[in-house]
């Protein structure tokens, strides 16, 4: 009897590679999976209109301004944000003085303090046009300088002109007509 040294490779390997194997078909996916919600999760940030949280959370309260649920935001930050806001603006020299909407800077602070983002869902969709305040958000809306105008602008948002526009009064690329309704950024 020849002993086949290549026929003893064959055999061995063929071993190995049978032993190896195993059915690991059996935890395949048996349909579409989507994201993984389970597990704990934290709030990290906040920014429901844009410099709010910037400019009235004093720096050492960030991280608990942005842990707070909107709901207990005015109360726990609402005394900070309107010493902040008379700290800011000339606008608020007098506990009578008010912006363009009517607020004055406790009422003004109150809403503020509240980081959201409201959302009219029957009416006009915007975050000022000097009729309509705060019911959303469109695209065009020049959200900074609606801002600067409620916090410096007074009662008639003339007060303080050199601060209540960004000066940005349009975007680099017009929108587009379809979504997602933003141009490329390049």
């Amino acid at each position: 009897m020849k002993f086949n040294i290549k026929f003893l490779a064959f055999a061995v390997l063929a071993s190995l590679t049978v032993l190896s194997c195993n059915n690991d078909d059996d935890n395949m996916p048996t349909g579409p999976t989507g994201p993984n919600f389970t597990g704990t999760y934290a709030q990290e940030d906040q920014m429901g209109r844009p410099a709010v949280n910037t400019v009235f959370v004093s720096s050492g309260s960030k991280d608990n301004f942005n842990v707070t649920v909107p709901s207990q935001q005015s109360a726990s930050f609402q005394t900070m944000f309107q010493t902040n806001l008379e700290g800011l603006s000339p606008a608020y020299n007098n506990d009578t003085d008010a912006n363009a909407l009517g607020l004055t800077s406790a009422q003004f602070s109150g809403l503020l303090a509240t980081d959201v983002l409201n959302v009219s869902l029957d009416g006009t969709t915007t975050f000022f046009d000097g009729t309509n305040v705060l019911t959303g958000r469109a695209l065009a809306d020049d959200v900074i300088s609606v801002e600067l105008l409620l916090i410096f602008g007074g009662e008639t948002g003339a007060e303080n002109p050199g601060l209540t526009d960004d000066g940005v009064d349009s975007n680099d690329k017009p929108f587009l007509t379809s979504f997602p309704y933003l141009a490329s950024p390049w």
